[in-house]
């Protein structure tokens, strides 16, 4: 399941003095049908209800809470087939659709269907595009992106049956599911390992993502061209970024929509399978469909102490960290939030080289902006069931260029986080109350698994706030499945005595 959801507030916060902070947290009751392995995804709020979408084994539904958390109803969704492939959600205040895929012989059908707060449907669901498939082709056809006022939405396909030359069916709509634009393209490849960076939708709809030349085994990038999409073109634009002489990896898009401008970074080396330099950058021109600026901002010795795991040395502390969250702010710069993840399997550690070998260039942004990586294992709400695999999700490091892509400041938020069998306890969730960036994350306190936050200011400075109030005993968080519902409130899946529930969050 892939969701894209850009819909962060803007960094306002710089702008906004901060004030006096406190929390309060409303749990949900568990249900009968759900446990620590159902499928789950926080649709939103909507009109003042909390809808949740949740799958177990052939049962799909979606349950309703109010504002106090209760269980208003639970609405079964009959008319999605047993297997479904994928399921996406684009959320507005009074309604949502839903998009999924399933097969029905050889046959891939991609639906839609609207829904209101209570999750009653607004229309029949409806065929919006099928694709025949051989008995050895993949069945994930389809990828859903909306922009950053969702009033764009743009499914498309890719055909890569000719190697040299993908053809790509694009299916444009407004914020009323009106068709816009529909057009097959062609995409040269000109190498066999050529692979895209995740892809972005600007609030114009114009589609945004890089082409690049991937490494035998994809160890590192070279050769990058930004390709964009006019909302009525016919044609790419496809344009050298100009990065030749320069190894790079991991690389991500963000849309700038105050700004007119694409932002491209990663990070990159001085040599093959060396260690991480420091963060690499490119500032591109919506309108001129240019280069404004390419940047490479090395990572000073100070800073490698800091942010080093436990596993790491001063050189390599940054070879296990993964770009989570770009953010623009207001002023034309950005804040490069990356963490440090790794596994560990019966004495063995897998660092960077063994995820990026099976890398998803199609893996996108998540919830709030947030990137996938290849550490994670799991989407959300599942289990991989090897209990022999520890997973790892240590320090944060967030750095802030101004809008000539200068380093402002750079700071680290330490922790370490472990979990067996299941990584959805570690790693961290973003809040945005306007005053400041809250980073929340469990950590151990002697024996119990709490609730951690932690933020940091305008000008960089990190706060440690007391642990959350009203955790209650026995609830435990998976605080990077959840998602933020406003300026000052944040749904947060938490399990409780192996039952799933959520926690409402306000600050």
């Amino acid at each position: 399941m892939k969701i894209s959801l850009k819909s962060l507030l803007p960094l306002c916060f710089f702008i906004v003095p901060v004030i006096a902070f406190a929390q309060k947290i409303v749990y949900s009751e568990p249900e009968r049908d759900d446990n620590r392995r159902t499928n789950f995804e926080i649709i939103g709020k909507i009109s003042g209800n909390f809808l949740v979408f949740k799958n177990n084994r052939n049962d799909n539904a979606i349950s309703v809470y109010d504002n106090d958390m209760k269980l208003l109803q639970r609405v079964n969704l009959d008319f999605i087939p047993d297997r479904y492939i994928n399921v996406y959600f684009v959320p507005y205040s009074d309604h949502f659709y839903m998009f999924y895929e399933y097969q029905h012989k050889n046959i891939v059908h991609l639906a839609m269907v609207k829904m209101d707060g209570f999750a009653k449907k607004l229309n029949e669901p409806a065929d919006l595009d099928t694709t025949q498939i051989g008995l050895t082709s993949s069945n994930k056809i389809y990828t859903t992106i909306f922009s950053e006022d969702k009033q764009r939405i743009m499914l498309f396909k890719i055909n890569s049956k000719n190697s040299k030359n993908f053809l790509f069916t694009t299916f444009l709509y407004d914020g009323n599911m009106e068709l816009l634009d529909r057009h097959r393209i062609y995409l040269p490849m000109e190498e066999k390992e050529n692979s895209f960076t995740d892809f972005s939708l600007d609030n114009d709809g114009e589609l945004v993502f890089a082409k690049f030349l991937n490494s035998s085994g994809g160890d590192y990038i070279t050769r990058v061209n930004m390709v964009t999409k006019g909302p009525l073109a016919d044609t790419f634009s496809i344009k050298d970024a100009g990065t030749q002489d320069h190894i790079l990896d991991e690389l991500k898009i963000k849309v700038d929509n105050t700004n007119k401008r694409y932002i491209l970074t990663g990070f990159y080396y001085k040599q093959k399978r060396g260690n991480i330099e420091g963060a690499y950058s490119l500032l591109w021109d919506k309108v001129s469909d240019t280069r404004i600026k390419e940047s490479f901002a090395a990572f000073t010795e100070d800073l490698r102490s800091v942010a080093k795991s436990s596993e790491s040395s001063i050189k390599s502390a940054f070879n296990d960290f993964f770009i989570k969250q770009i953010i623009t702010k207001r002023d034309g710069g950005y804040i490069l939030i990356s963490e440090a993840e790794y596994s560990t399997s019966r004495g063995g550690y897998f660092n960077r080289w063994d995820y990026m070998n099976g890398y998803n260039p199609y893996m996108g942004p998540g919830f709030g902006g947030y990137y996938g990586s290849p550490f994670y294992g799991n989407r959300y709400g599942n289990y991989n069931g090897n209990t022999a695999m520890r997973y790892h999700a240590e320090n944060l490091m967030i750095v802030s260029f101004d809008k000539d892509d200068n380093v402002e400041w750079s700071n680290v938020i330490p922790k370490s986080q472990y979990d067996d069998e299941t990584d959805n306890m570690i790693s961290y969730q973003l809040m945005n109350t306007g005053g400041e960036l809250h980073f929340l994350y469990n950590q151990y306190e002697g024996r119990n698994l709490l609730l951690n936050d932690q933020s940091i200011a305008p000008d960089g400075k990190i706060t440690r706030y007391p642990t959350l109030k009203n955790l209650d005993k026995g609830y435990e968080f998976m605080p990077r499945h959840g998602r933020q519902l406003s300026g000052k409130q944040i749904l947060i899946p938490c399990l409780y005595r192996n039952y799933l529930c959520f926690a409402k969050v306000d600050f």
